[in-house]
């Protein structure tokens, strides 16, 4: 008896579904690519001068935080109704409840690496003339961005996550496969989906990681020199050494 295919057996694992469904599976990821780096983007965006606001003092960081704290816990079957009505059912639906979920993580990540900066470095620009707006370009935000590229990964992460919820909408990317093999319980195309999803977040935490590293080349540096001793009449100093990170 021939060998019954793997799409007739329901196999969780199919080569013959990847084959026939390829173009099916590279629409999705490429929706999913596009609706996740749009919403962290704009997302990103907002969040910036919510941070710079917020800094401002206690009168204005309680009410940012509150917002964008309480706007995370608010369920997504109920984010997406009260957006309707705004956006109907568009990718704009989706990119905006993304964007709304990913405020919480930026602004307490940049708002955190602000605060962290050195106050000498600061009055150090001070001294040197450097008004408010260049202090904060060209000292403070280098000096955060740790912080700040730590928060955009896990924003990006979770995001990456979230577009799956758009499939409420027909506009979740690798969501609307899930969604569409759930009530035949296609076992290939749930698996499929689910580990190109998994894949994306990793690709995207690993360039998030490598453009940090690339843009903060001074966090490298873990290694230390040691001093030389003072030169005695026993000898000469021993040599210097250096730890390696």
């Amino acid at each position: 008896m021939a060998e019954q295919s793997c799409l007739v057996t329901n196999d969780w694992i199919c080569g013959e579904y990847l084959r026939s469904r390829s173009q099916e599976l590279a629409d999705a990821t490429v929706q999913h690519i596009g609706i996740t780096v749009v919403s962290v983007l704009i997302g990103l965006a907002v969040a910036f001068p919510l941070a710079l606001l917020a800094r401002r003092g206690p009168r204005f960081a309680g009410p940012v935080l509150g917002l964008t704290t309480v706007l995370y816990t608010v369920p997504s079957l109920a984010m997406f109704s009260l957006l309707l009505p705004l956006f109907g059912l568009s990718a704009a639906l989706v990119v905006t409840g993304l964007v709304l979920y990913s405020l919480t993580i930026l602004v307490r990540n940049i708002l955190a690496g602000l605060d962290a900066v050195p106050q000498e470095a600061k009055e150090a620009a001070r001294g040197m003339g450097y008004g408010p707006g260049r202090l904060l370009w060209e000292v403070e935000l280098p000096l955060a961005l740790p912080a700040v590229m730590a928060g955009l990964r896990i924003a990006t992460v979770s995001t990456v996550a979230l577009t799956t919820v758009g499939s409420l909408v027909g506009k979740g990317g690798l969501g609307n496969l899930i969604e569409d093999a759930l009530p035949s319980f296609f076992k290939a195309q749930v698996l499929t989906a689910a580990v190109l999803c998994v894949v994306l977040a990793v690709v995207a935490d690993l360039l998030l990681l490598g453009l940090q590293r690339l843009l903060t080349p001074w966090t490298r540096i873990s290694g230390t020199v040691e001093a030389a001793p003072a030169k005695t009449d026993a000898g000469p100093p021993a040599p210097a050494t250096v730890k390696a990170g």
